[in-house]
């Protein structure tokens, strides 16, 4: 009975859910909407334009610390090695080391967009 009423309220949800989002949402349609490139760089200019390194260095930041992200959710298990001490030590290393280089780049003023 537990198992039925879980299962019934969770299709009821996800149905409600599901018809919300078709009628929740504004359809306003602007100019930047309607075009095919919503990055903000004109579709129409030369494509030869130089392009800021920012960009990558961002994406190389969002990239590592996602890395980052995905080497530690294995973290919980590692309480049950031989060795748990070693495996924080290692996490604990991981992050201040990473720390230390968001530090070191936001200094550096890396991650700031204007000149």
């Amino acid at each position: 009975m537990n198992l039925i009423m879980t299962t019934a309220i969770a299709l009821m949800l996800s149905a409600i859910l599901i018809v919300a989002s078709f009628w929740l949402p504004l359809m306003n349609p602007d100019q930047e909407k309607l075009s095919p490139y919503e990055c903000g760089f004109d579709p129409l200019g030369s494509a030869r334009l130089p392009f800021s390194l920012r960009f990558f260095l961002i994406a190389i930041l969002f990239l590592l610390f996602d890395l980052e992200i995905a080497l530690l959710l294995p973290l919980p298990w590692g309480d049950q090695l031989p060795t748990p001490l070693l495996t924080h030590f290692w996490a604990t290393l991981v992050l201040t080391l990473l720390t230390l280089g968001l530090i070191y780049e936001w200094t550096k003023g890396g991650l700031e967009w204007a000149e």
